[in-house]
């Protein structure tokens, strides 16, 4: 057993037989349907998930983990792995307070238990990205440091956009207002986000119409100039495995892919940015070398 284990939150989207396989600790997050409490990506899947969202009469509210919830997970960790280091890797911290809940709770079990807390500065497989290839290192061998000198690395050499299929779930939750979102369902805009240096999420251009929009997003990573050679690739989708494959055929005939991994929104990044929206991840492969 790895001396180093790895620690995230149900916001990595990570696949749950990937992080069985690779010893992955999560603590979920919570989505509120009214007076329901579900617990992502445990006691939601995000298929159910959608299928619920369509149904509600309004936007559902999600909450942090608690800091119990983090001593909880810790100890769990601890208890499985003695003696081993656990690092834990969160969503980033402008977009939520679980990187701080994190930190109490390493900060109460200090002395205790070997914990490092990491702001990923990023959402869904952006942060996956970085706990899952820590994890990999991790088995082969790594140390704590390198495992945290890759993660940083992983970090400025990604690259992620977000191409949402309606506005309306950014203006519920606050980020446009309701005029701009009603203009562009009428000129069928589609907006691609990505997160800057600090993981705020930040518009990159809005396209009319989704075959338009993903063409963008190829010249987009294009323009990035990084991705020359192999790289690893993830599609993220909310409930269209459809757009994600079409996605990822394009990217196919203009980068080459030495892996490509698809895997789903949960329940709480699907709530900010709604069913149809695709999301690719890539990580030139020399990162790892």
């Amino acid at each position: 057993m790895s001396q180093i284990r790895l620690m995230t939150d149900s916001t990595a989207d990570i696949p749950a037989e990937l992080r069985q396989e690779l010893g992955i600790a999560m603590v979920p997050l919570k989505i509120h349907f009214g007076e329901e409490t579900y617990l992502d990506a445990v006691t939601l899947q995000p298929e159910q998930f959608y299928e619920k969202l369509a149904a509600a009469p309004s936007l559902p509210k999600t909450s942090q983990p608690s800091p119990l919830d983090f001593v909880e997970c810790f100890k769990q960790v601890a208890a499985e792995s003695p003696g081993a280091s656990i690092i834990s890797v969160h969503l980033g911290s402008v977009l939520s307070g679980t990187y701080q809940s994190a930190l109490l709770a390493a900060s109460m079990l200090e002395g205790e238990i070997d914990v490092t807390v990491v702001d990923s500065r990023s959402a869904s497989y952006g942060c996956g990205l970085q706990v899952v290839k820590a994890a990999e290192a991790a088995r082969a061998g790594a140390t704590k440091e390198q495992c945290l000198e890759l993660m940083a690395t992983i970090k400025q050499r990604n690259s992620l956009y977000f191409l949402v299929d309606t506005l309306d779930y950014l203006q519920k939750g606050g980020r446009i207002g309701k005029a701009s979102a009603f203009i562009g369902s009428l000129l069928n805009i589609k907006p691609i986000l990505t997160l800057d240096e600090d993981g705020t999420v930040t518009s990159v251009d809005k396209v009319r119409g989704h075959r338009k929009a993903m063409q963008r997003i190829i010249e987009l990573l294009q323009d990035e100039g990084a991705f020359g050679g192999e790289n690893d690739v993830i599609i993220a989708h909310s409930n269209d495995r459809e757009k994600a494959e079409e996605l990822s055929g394009l990217i196919g005939e203009h980068f080459r892919v030495r892996s490509l991994t698809y895997t789903s929104l949960g329940p709480v990044i699907g709530t900010h940015v709604g069913p149809g929206t695709v999301a690719v991840f890539m990580l030139p492969a020399d990162v790892l070398s």
